[in-house]
């Protein structure tokens, strides 16, 4: 049960985002801006590390959530997600992507832990600017969100196959829903 009163017939960040539906369309809007666009990094790629930055923050729906996202927009198994989850560096994953889960890691940790070589690195396996960018405020954003979802106790009565539903759904339709 949450710490404060929330519609109980929403799931998820829907509850929050009813409770004060003046901020849930800026921030609709970023994720769908943010999240659902395949400029630079893929759809897959930005849940990935969406699931990845939650699951480091240890934000059980948030992690949950947006690896089933992930998995259906990579079209990948939930296993390889999990490898990322639990050893990124030794996921079967490219090495590209392996230097954005640095950047992310280190956002998670703290923004100043963001360090010049990690983006020099960043740039040598492949990486533009702009891929940089969107990982670094993406791992921002997942920060805020998962400390908004835990901070206020939401809890979630999800399954893993809710999660899945939610996830394909997510997938195919996004974030304006």
């Amino acid at each position: 049960m949450a710490y404060i009163s929330l519609d109980e017939t929403k799931r998820g960040m829907n509850s929050l985002l009813a409770f004060r539906p003046e901020i849930a369309q800026p921030l609709t809007t970023l994720m769908q801006i943010l999240m659902r666009n395949n400029v630079g990094l893929s759809m897959g790629e930005r849940e990935l590390i969406a699931a990845f930055v939650s699951s480091l923050n240890d934000c059980y729906i948030c992690g949950s959530i947006h690896a089933e996202v992930a998995q259906c927009l990579l079209n990948a198994d939930i296993t390889l997600i999990q490898k990322v989850k639990d050893d990124y560096q030794k996921a079967p994953i490219s090495n590209k992507m392996k230097t954005l889960l640095t950047l992310a890691k280190s956002v998670q940790e703290g923004g100043k832990n963001v360090t010049e070589e990690q983006v020099a690195i960043a740039k040598n396996s492949g990486s533009t600017d702009m891929e940089i960018h969107d990982t670094v405020l993406i791992a921002s954003l997942f920060c805020m969100f998962n400390r908004y979802v835990d901070g206020l106790g939401l809890e979630s009565n999800d399954t893993m196959e809710t999660f899945r539903e939610r996830g394909i759904k997510i997938a195919q339709q996004g974030y304006n829903q």
